[in-house]
C-alpha cells in the first residue's frame, strides 16, 4: 500500500511538512501579532534583570559613541570630518541596530528550540520579531540623538522627517540580514563564534567614525568598493537626512531600496526553503 497515496486521498497532512511559499506567506501575514508579541516581551525579559531596565538600551550606545568620539577624534585630528559628533553618533546607532539584529536573528531559532518544537507556526516570524525587538530599542536613542543635534547644530529640518522611510527600509533589510543568519546558524552552529567578528568587521569598514571619501580619496577602486557596503549606505543616507553637511543623494536612496527589498526576497525564500528542518536538525 502507498501510504502517501492513501494519506493524501483521505485529507492527512504530514506534520512539519513545508507549506508552499504563497500560503507560507499568508500565514505568517496572519500571525503577525505573535511576532509583535513575542519581540516586546522579549525586550522586557532581557532587562528584568537589571536595575535600569530598558534605560541600559540607550545608555550602552550613547557610552559607546561617547567613547569612540573620545579616542577618535584625538586619534584623527584634522581628518575628523564636519560636524564630528553628530557624524558618529548616526553612525554608531544606526550600526548598533544592525549588528544587534544580526546577532539575535542567528539565535533566533536556536535560543527558542523548546517553541519550535513545541508550537506549529511559520517559523520565520522568530527572526522577525527579533528584528522588531531591537527596533523598540532604537526608538528611544533617536531621541537622544534628535536632543545632540538640537545641542551641536542649533537647527530642526524637515529632511529629519526623512529618518521615517530610512528606518522602513533598515527593518526590512535587517529582517533579511536575519533570516539568512538564522538559518545558517541552524545548520552550521559553529557560525555563532564568527558573529563577533563579523560585526567588528563591518563596523570598520562601514564609515561609522571616519570619513570614506576623505580617507580613501586616494584610492579610487576602493573607494569605489566600499560603497557597495549596505551598511555604510543607509549610514550615510541617515546622515543625509540629520547631519549638516551631508546629502540624501539619489544614488543613496537607490542603493538602500535594492539592498532591502532585494535581501528581504532572497532572505525569505532562503528561510522558507529549509523550513522542514528547523527543530529537527
Amino acid at each position: 500500500m502507498d501510504y502517501s497515496a492513501y494519506a493524501e486521498a483521505h485529507g492527512l497532512k504530514r506534520m512539519g511538512a513545508r507549506p508552499p511559499f504563497s500560503e507560507y506567506l499568508r500565514d505568517a501575514w496572519v500571525r503577525r501579532d505573535f511576532a509583535v508579541t513575542l519581540s516586546a516581551y522579549s525586550n522586557e525579559a532581557a532587562n528584568s534583570h537589571n536595575r535600569l531596565g530598558r534605560w541600559w538600551t540607550v545608555l550602552l550606545p550613547t557610552i559607546q559613541a561617547g567613547t569612540y568620539g573620545l579616542i577618535f577624534g584625538l586619534i584623527l585630528q584634522g581628518n575628523r570630518p564636519d560636524n564630528f559628533l553628530p557624524f558618529l553618533f548616526t553612525g554608531v546607532f544606526l550600526f548598533a541596530f544592525f549588528s544587534a539584529s544580526f546577532s539575535s536573528g542567528a539565535s533566533a531559532l536556536t535560543g527558542n528550540v523548546g517553541l519550535v518544537k513545541s508550537l506549529s507556526f511559520p517559523r520565520i516570524l522568530l527572526p522577525i520579531s527579533s528584528v522588531l525587538s531591537q527596533f523598540f530599542n532604537f526608538l528611544p536613542q533617536l531621541g537622544v540623538l534628535a536632543l545632540l543635534l538640537i545641542g551641536i547644530q542649533q537647527t530642526i529640518s524637515w529632511t529629519w522627517l526623512a529618518l521615517i522611510p530610512i528606518m522602513i527600509l533598515m527593518v526590512i533589510f535587517a529582517s533579511g540580514l536575519a533570516m539568512i543568519a538564522a538559518r545558517l546558524t541552524v545548520q552550521v552552529r559553529d557560525l555563532s563564534q564568527l558573529i563577533p567578528f563579523v560585526t567588528r568587521i563591518a563596523f570598520y569598514i562601514s564609515g561609522i567614525f571616519f570619513s570614506i571619501d576623505t580617507v580613501l580619496s586616494g584610492i579610487p577602486v576602493l573607494h569605489a568598493i566600499m560603497q557597495w557596503n549596505p551598511i555604510y549606505d543607509f549610514v550615510e543616507l541617515a546622515r543625509g537626512a540629520v547631519v549638516v553637511g551631508h546629502e540624501m543623494t539619489p544614488h543613496l536612496w537607490i542603493a538602500t531600496s535594492v539592498w532591502a527589498f532585494g535581501l528581504f526576497i532572497f532572505g525569505t525564500i532562503f528561510f522558507w526553503r529549509a523550513e522542514e528542518r528547523y527543530g529537527r536538525d
